[in-house]
């Protein structure tokens, strides 16, 4: 995919950028079975209480239910469109089965309207089929990974993401992760070949506040610039430094350089090299 960049018009066009979408079908109408209403939460728990801040707001739009477990086994299916999903940054396709269903899956990059794909436990090592990790070759790019065995994919769903294969061990694969942390998974747990679709997204400059806030993102206020009673780093006169022994959250807790992952979980074990 490319990036596009407008003429500068304006102090917000001139540093904007955008994905090209001139790549995706043309006068594409979803089945209304796929689709459903978003109702934003604005991060915010089921009790009402803000648990993750600086959300809020936002357009509104229409999600489109992703099969990511693509159960179907060894029923071929052919991509019908290639489409821009707005809950997401990679972009999906539509594809009909051959029994007639319909479904929307994650668009791997280079797969275009008119190929067929199949998922099955063993099956050609070609972009957009989904098979075990046991019988994918060492060195192949995989996306939309399970964790276990029962559900959909987890792993690498965001544009451009992908796992590397690093080696297959007796029942288990080693995966090298997006973060770059090697992990062991199932062999027996399915993943899809080659790369999430829109690769070019992360160059994507927003060039503005305002179409922030159309993603539904609030704004990021630091804590230096309040005052004492707001946060640990607020107050003094004029630009200084927070002044405490490590940075803090606004309720005194460390910010930066913390452990957060648990080591009594049973998913740490599986944890064979930590991203650097």
């Amino acid at each position: 995919m490319a990036i596009k960049q407008y003429k500068p018009t304006s102090p917000g066009r001139r540093i904007m950028s955008v994905t090209d979408y001139s790549v995706l079908s043309k006068k594409t109408k979803a089945p209304r079975s796929l689709i459903a209403r978003k109702f934003g939460r604005a991060g915010r728990n089921n009790q009402g209480k803000i648990t993750v801040r600086h959300h809020g707001g936002g357009h509104r739009y229409k999600v489109r239910e992703v099969d990511f477990a693509r159960q179907k086994m060894n029923i071929e299916a052919s991509i019908k469109t290639l489409e821009y999903d707005p809950a997401r940054s990679a972009f999906i396709s539509l594809v009909a089965y051959k029994d007639g269903e319909k479904r929307y899956i994650l668009a791997p990059d280079g797969l275009r309207v008119g190929h067929t794909i199949l998922t099955a436990p063993r099956t050609d090592v070609k972009v957009g089929n989904r098979m075990m990790l046991k019988n994918i070759p060492v060195g192949a790019y995989v996306h939309n990974i399970q964790i276990d065995k029962t559900g959909g994919g987890q792993i690498a769903r965001s544009a451009g993401a992908y796992a590397i294969i690093q080696a297959s061990e007796g029942d288990s694969v080693l995966l090298k992760m997006p973060s770059g942390e090697i992990r062991r998974v199932s062999g027996d747990a399915y993943a899809t070949i080659g790369q999430v679709s829109n690769v070019d997204w992360m160059y994507v400059r927003i060039g503005k506040a305002g179409r922030t806030r159309h993603m539904g993102i609030r704004p990021t206020v630091r804590g230096k610039v309040m005052n004492p009673v707001d946060h640990p780093h607020g107050g003094g006169e004029g630009h200084n430094p927070i002044g405490l022994k490590y940075p803090k959250t606004p309720w005194g807790k460390h910010a930066l350089g913390v452990k957060t992952r648990n080591p009594k979980k049973a998913s740490s074990k599986f944890i064979v090299q930590r991203r650097k």
